[in-house]
This record gives C-alpha cells, sequence and structure tokens, in this order.
C-alpha cells in the first residue's frame, strides 16, 4: 500500500514519516483527526503564502488541536516546522517557537531540519535533511533550481540568503517560482531584495523595475482585501 503524502508539507513531513494520510483507495479510510489536520495545514500554507494572517493563523490553531489529540510531540512538530518554513520561504527569519518548544520530544531529523531554517546546520547533519535539501545545505545555489516542489525550492533559497549564499540567479529563480504560484508574500519578498541589489549595484533603472512589480503585487492585495470586507453580510 502507498501512503499519500499532502503535496505541500511533503518536504517536512519527510523527516519523521509524520503527518502521513493513508488515503489508498483500497485501504481504510483515515482517521478524521488526519482528514482534518491535512486540510487545516493545506489552507494554512496556501493563506500565509497569499499574504492573509487571519486565516492562516485560525488554520493553524485548527491543525493543532487535530495532531494535539494524538499526543505525540513528532506530528506537532511537524506541523511547527511547515509553520516556520513557509517564513523562511518568504524570507521571515525568526525563532520557530513552537517547534522549540517541542525540540527535546522531536526526532534527531527534525531537529536537523529546524536548525537547516536558521540556517545552522553542522555539515555532519545534512544527511538527515530531504535528498532535495541536502546540496542546498551544503551552500550550492546551483542545487535550487533543481528542487521540484515550489515551497521546498523557496525554503532552499531562503536558506541560502539567511546565510549569504543567494546568487542572482537564486533570487531570480525565487522570484520566478513564486510569481508562478501566485504566492503574494515570498513574491514580494523576494522582489524587494533584488530592487535593493539593483540600487546598490547603481542600476536605478532595473530597480524602479522591480519597484514596480511589488506596486502591481500590493495593488492585487489590496483589491481581493477590499473585495472580501465588501462581500462580508
Amino acid at each position: 500500500m502507498k501512503t499519500a503524502l499532502f503535496d505541500a508539507i511533503k518536504f517536512v513531513a519527510l523527516l519523521a514519516g509524520a503527518l502521513l494520510l493513508a488515503a489508498c483507495s483500497s485501504g481504510p479510510k483515515p482517521p478524521d483527526w488526519q482528514l482534518e489536520a491535512k486540510g487545516s495545514m493545506e489552507r494554512s500554507v496556501a493563506a500565509y503564502m497569499e499574504g492573509n494572517t487571519r486565516v492562516e493563523m485560525a488554520e493553524l490553531v485548527r491543525a493543532r488541536g487535530q495532531l494535539a489529540r494524538t499526543g505525540r510531540a513528532d506530528l506537532l512538530a511537524t506541523a511547527e516546522l511547515l509553520h516556520c518554513a513557509t517564513r523562511v520561504a518568504s524570507l521571515v527569519f525568526e525563532p520557530c517557537a513552537g517547534f522549540e518548544a517541542l525540540r527535546q520530544d522531536a526526532t534527531q531529523a527534525q531537529r536537523a531540519y529546524a536548525d537547516y531554517l536558521r540556517g545552522q546546520l553542522p555539515p555532519q547533519n545534512a544527511a538527515l535533511l530531504p535528498e532535495p535539501q541536502r546540496a542546498a545545505a551544503g551552500g550550492n545555489a546551483g542545487a535550487v533550481k533543481g528542487i521540484a516542489d515550489p515551497l521546498s525550492q523557496l525554503v532552499a533559497a531562503g536558506v541560502l540568503f539567511q546565510k549569504g549564499q543567494a546568487s542572482p540567479a537564486v533570487l531570480q529563480q525565487a522570484v520566478d517560482t513564486a510569481s508562478g504560484q501566485g504566492w503574494r508574500r515570498p513574491l514580494l519578498a523576494w522582489l524587494s531584495v533584488q530592487a535593493l541589489r539593483a540600487e546598490q549595484g547603481g542600476d536605478a533603472a532595473e530597480a524602479a523595475r522591480q519597484r514596480r512589480r511589488m506596486a502591481i503585487t500590493q495593488e492585487s492585495a489590496l483589491t481581493v482585501k477590499e473585495k472580501t470586507v465588501n462581500d462580508i453580510p
């Protein structure tokens, strides 16, 4: 029987085989808590990447509640790592407080991944990472483009940026990936970096072009917000 993984958290779930959904058509129906946690984490990730923090946090709270019913720290740790990974993908570097509260009961692979997200993974622990991340963890900027999963790719780019190892090619790949997925929050973050680097390099025209893209992206966010507010009865 194959085990189906929720695509957006595949690269994190592989850390401990956690949050796996036995969704094979020939198998028994997954428990309700798995389905609820899966759906909430999907919506939480999507909302954050779109820039909707309110929905993101509400869904994260629901997912935490479902996972806590199992009494398993590794499941909760996986959700917290995913939560923090979306931040790194969007160039928001902050302590992963939710995971740190669970660190002592997390798996060795989960602890390694948390260190990776902080840009502080010891080289000898790189083998504990999901395979797509290993080359990027070693500072191989060229490995980012070869990562198939969009979120995983942005995480790898974010880690390299945090360590001061993100080349112009990595920045462009991150912009293209975020743009292709329609992920407003990380797109704005990576465009801002490109604009700043262009300014620092004396390329005013390129900096202006990037800021025009940012303005379009920000305008779309305001339009969606106004529509949402107006639709509330």
